[in-house]
């Protein structure tokens, strides 16, 4: 029988319910008790109901083995011929999940468009069996129809895929994320009709995940493969980086190939599951250093039941949300739009923020949408934000300026967060995240000052200055995607800091070099680590030029470092697309320029810096 049940946080049982009941009600004491003792109206404030079996919302559909397959197919089918060549599609407001509770479903193709999650509701991957595909192609998209290169914000979780005819395509480009998926085959993430001028992709990441057959990265011109295990891996172009990963190719640059044996320091981000009483519940997996291949099927870490979180809807106001925050309680957001006037205040350690459905929030007052404390344990993951037509200093902020808490066992982590400065509305923001918190680990994130949108984008009309801003030391990113901000894109002033794989693409829009000037000369370099820094560490990075409104601007360096020995880069290039704007270095002096004389956007590769 499906369970039910109502909590209040002031009635949850248990060492954790208890802990968090009192946690919630001190802070409504403290709030409700001003000067003299007099009580405020704060007391009224009623605790919120929790639910281990909440409403996921009309956007969220929930299959079992005895569902139809032909009910399932119709529900994938409608979600995505919505979407195909619509025009309104890339920026809309539709959100579509599909949930798979444990066993074995017969033939579902599922193609996924935009905004569209697939996930199997399992403890482990093998526990949701998907025969078919889950399928992402290129032809889809108005105004790319050639290309996969605008394949964004998409997802497939937590389940097992055997492939209709051996092979299952997963043709992406940024903030689609595969993880803890089993692919019972070959894996090709490249469209099907790449080669001859078309078909390009511009991806990716996989992480906790297997094939056990052959992966081939087709036109796919970077991807990172994080904690995998895979039969073989085909193929390379400029970029493709592997950490913790079983059965991939050996380092070798020439070839694309960047490979660390482990990866320095993991934490999977949070899932959701159902337990064979019906109930939910989001199993956070534990840290682990110098990690390789997948966490499962014996996963390590703490099981929250679903009554330990809000599960927030549109219309959800800040306040609402910040009170459950001050209760003690998570949170979980359904698919839709949350506009938000102030930012969401974590405070308490351990805290989980996540979703499904790409739930996305924009912030109405010039705010930040979400602000931690310099507490261990914050982790946030599968949001998307997009920046409000009233400038933000900063969108997401972890962490307190200045505030140099040790945090190494515990970090806070942001994962599958992917920020829009510019879409269907014009937004402004100065930084989109700053990172202040020790040991931080930022996994898999896109920032991106948009260079398209459902709204004009342009110089003077989406403005960012700053993708990420790293002020805390011993800060970790695996999988980092910034793209076309104004000044740096990425600024690390942090001792200790590493990053394995960045992608970044230089600002189209830039109207001429006396508009772009940093101190240090033509244009910003995108990856800045600051003088002050005496080591940091990257592995597999590129830089893009594509100056499209004035193909003539230049930029002197893609990544500019302190020669003190202390900072090293390896696998570092630039490429300029289409031949379109000059990059004159790759690192600082180092690494020629381009367009290269061989042209045909081929890169100029430095191997390592210090040589």
């Amino acid at each position: 029988m499906r369970d039910t049940t109502i909590h209040r946080s002031a009635s949850r049982t248990g060492r954790a319910g208890r802990a968090s009941q009192a946690r919630g009600l001190a802070v409504i004491a403290a709030a409700a008790v001003g000067l003299g003792g007099a009580l405020t109206p704060a007391l009224s404030a009623q605790a919120l109901d929790t639910s281990d079996t909440p409403d996921f919302g009309s956007s969220v559909k929930i299959y079992d083995p005895s569902t139809p397959t032909s009910t399932i197919q119709a529900d994938v089918d409608a979600a995505f011929n919505a979407q195909l060549l619509n025009s309104g599609a890339q920026f809309g407001e539709q959100r579509y999940t599909f949930l798979f509770k444990p066993g074995d479903y017969d033939r579902v193709w599922a193609n996924l468009g935009f905004y569209t999650a697939v996930a199997g509701l399992g403890k482990n991957p093998d526990d949701v069996t998907i025969h078919g595909a889950v399928n992402v192609d290129s032809g889809w998209n108005a105004g790319d129809e050639k290309n996969a290169t605008q394949n964004f914000w998409r997802s497939v979780e937590n389940l097992a895929i055997v492939p209709e005819g051996g092979t299952d395509r997963w043709a992406v480009s940024q903030a689609a994320p595969m993880r803890r998926v089993h692919i019972q085959g070959n894996l090709t993430m490249g469209p099907s009709n790449q080669d001859g001028g078309q078909g390009y992709s511009s991806g990716g990441y996989i992480a906790d995940s297997k094939v056990d057959g052959t992966v081939s990265s087709g036109s796919q011109q970077q991807w990172y493969t994080r904690n995998s295990s895979l039969g073989a891996w085909e193929g390379g172009n400029w970029n493709m980086t592997f950490s913790g990963v079983d059965g991939a190719p050996g380092n070798d640059f020439d070839r694309s190939y960047t490979t660390l044996d482990t990866t320095p320091t993991t934490r999977e981000k949070p899932y959701l599951y159902i337990d064979g009483d019906g109930k939910y519940h989001v199993f956070v997996p534990s840290l682990s250093r110098d990690s390789r291949g997948t966490t499962w099927p014996n996963t390590p870490g703490t099981d929250l039941p679903m009554r330990d979180f809000y599960v927030a809807h549109p219309g959800d106001s800040a306040g609402t949300l910040n009170q459950a925050l001050e209760q003690g309680l998570n949170l979980f957001f359904t698919p839709g739009t949350y506009p938000l006037d102030a930012p969401l205040n974590v405070t308490r350690a351990g805290t989980v923020v996540t979703g499904i459905g790409f739930p996305t929030l924009t912030p109405t007052n010039g705010n930040a949408v979400l602000t931690s404390a310099d507490v261990s344990g914050v982790n946030v993951s599968n949001l998307v934000v997009d920046a409000g037509t009233q400038n933000s200093d900063v969108l997401i902020r972890l962490g307190e300026t200045g505030s140099h808490n040790d945090h190494s066992g515990d970090p806070q982590s942001i994962q599958d967060v992917f920020v829009r400065i510019g879409s269907s509305i014009q937004g402004n923001a100065t930084t989109t995240l700053q990172v202040n918190a020790d040991d931080t680990i930022v996994d898999h994130i896109w920032a991106w000052r948009a260079d398209h949108g459902g709204a004009p984008t342009g110089w003077d009309v989406n403005k960012g200055a700053t993708g990420v801003e790293v002020n805390g030391d011993d800060v970790l990113a695996t999988g980092l995607f910034v793209e076309h901000y104004q000044k740096h894109e990425v600024i690390w002033n942090g001792n200790g800091g590493k990053t394995v794989f960045f992608q970044n693409e230089l600002p189209y829009d830039v109207p001429d070099n006396a508009s772009w000037q940093s101190p240090t000369g033509a244009g910003y370099a995108a990856y800045k680590v600051a003088d002050g820094v005496s080591s940091h560490e990257i592995w597999g990075a590129g830089v893009y030029s594509f100056f499209n409104v004035n193909p003539s601007v230049v930029a002197d360096r893609g990544f500019e470092f302190p020669d003190n020995g202390g900072v090293r880069g390896h696998g570092l290039f630039t490429v300029s697309l289409g031949d379109v704007g000059t990059i004159n270095h790759v690192v600082n002096n180092t690494g020629g320029p381009v367009p290269n004389p061989a042209g045909n956007t081929s890169p100029s590769r430095v191997a390592n810096y210090p040589g």
